[in-house]
């Protein structure tokens, strides 16, 4: 009874997903070969490890077992992978970071390129998402978070303070300075649930027009001039056609840091960028705070 250590890690992330498919993103395969991996596992060992259901393949106590032993050498893997990035010193291959797409956009991209321009060997690989990466799992070796809680298991550096504020086009701008009493459209997101708390008392007409589940979206219809839109302030600054209004005086809004995990934190690679980042988020902190 011989199995490696892909037949563990197919049975781990079946057990974790219950889809072939799912599992078959995970280990970077396709669904059939998924399905031909458990099924020559399961006749190697003699023992039924999945019931299809309607609902997906639910494992059982072999499965199970299968399951937690790989776990187990799951994480002694990535603790070796942690350490050996941690302890290579040199200033060559890849080095991923994630951040924000926006904060990519608008603040980080001449960053990413005094950065490679510095250290031609390393290889910048950029995940723009603000989806929390899995620094444990090396998903990413720095991540830039715009957060309160940026990772309490993590190393971190908080780079900078921010405000955010009311911006719109011109247009808009126009209208409000001469017209202040006049009704004022809003775009909102739409997890916010009403009007923003603090609009200048000057300004007593306002009401909710548009709602977008997206800042991009949200950026573009202000540009488009549907309205006035709280943005973060190196946002509004950094959008062509938008100019700050004064519905909504600056406040404070969440720190943007960078964190990475212990084991990794000290990498040749990992100190270089950090140190060029926060130099160049000293230099530019203006943009953040009014």
């Amino acid at each position: 009874m011989k199995l490696n250590w892909d037949d563990y890690q197919t049975v781990l992330m079946l057990v974790r997903h219950q889809s072939l498919s799912r599992a078959g993103q995970e280990l970077g395969v396709n669904y059939t070969t998924i399905a031909r991996r458990i099924k020559r596992i399961e006749e190697t060992l003699g023992t039924l490890l999945f019931e299809k259901t309607p609902d997906g393949y639910v494992p059982t106590a072999a499965a199970g077992i299968i399951a937690e032993g790989a776990t187990e050498m799951e994480q002694v893997s990535l603790k070796l992978q942690r350490n050996l990035l941690g302890a290579d010193p040199k200033l060559s291959g890849p080095l991923t970071i994630t951040a924000p797409q926006l904060l990519i956009a608008h603040f980080l991209a001449p960053l990413l390129a005094q950065f490679s321009e510095a250290y031609p060997l390393i290889e910048l690989r950029i995940l723009a998402t603000n989806k929390i990466l899995d620094m444990t799992r090396l998903e990413a070796d720095l991540a830039i978070r715009i957060s309160n809680s940026p990772g309490d298991t993590l190393k971190g550096r908080r780079l900078l303070i921010q405000q955010t504020a009311s911006f719109a086009s011109r247009k808009w701008a126009d209208r409000i300075r001469h017209a202040p009493s006049e009704m004022i459209d809003w775009i909102a997101y739409t997890k916010h649930s009403g009007l923003p708390n603090d609009i200048e008392p000057e300004f007593p007409n306002n009401r909710i027009k548009f709602r977008f589940n997206d800042m991009v979206a949200m950026v573009g219809a202000a540009q488009a001039g549907l309205g006035v839109v709280r943005l973060p302030l190196f946002l509004g600054r950094g959008s062509a056609e938008l100019v700050q209004v004064p519905v909504l005086p600056p406040r404070p809004y969440t720190d943007v840091w960078v964190v990475g995990h212990d084991d990794v934190w000290k990498a040749s690679k990992l100190r270089a960028f950090r140190d060029m980042l926060v130099t160049y988020c000293k230099e530019h902190r203006a943009l953040f705070v009014e």
